[in-house]
């Protein structure tokens, strides 16, 4: 049985419409897995701040402990924390807005 130039025009139009759905739907797809990893890159980067926080924290009280005399050293070094600490929040903030927009 042949097939009218209507019939093949017909499924030309459906496979055309079938090939832009599928190309959407990768995109789509690409996309949140770009969002995803870029949430993840920024939630290892502030769970490393926090660390660095941590240790500059630590740093700071043994360094008072250590030379009560030594202010300068240890006021360096809890303005260390502080700023390590404001770096995590805010990379943990972008981490976790990426991992809003992506749809987790």
């Amino acid at each position: 049985m042949t097939q009218t130039k209507a019939e093949r025009s017909a499924a030309a139009k459906k496979a055309a419409a079938t090939r832009k759905r599928n190309e959407a739907k990768a995109e789509a797809a690409a996309s949140d897995r770009g969002k995803k990893a870029a949430a993840t890159r920024q939630s290892k980067a502030a769970k490393q701040s926090a660390d660095q926080a941590k240790r500059s924290a630590g740093q700071a009280k043994q360094t008072a402990a250590e030379a009560k005399d030594s202010t300068g050293s240890a006021v360096g070094s809890l303005a260390n924390a502080a700023k390590s600490a404001g770096d995590a929040a805010l990379k943990a903030g972008k981490s976790v807005a990426s991992r809003v927009r992506s749809g987790f």
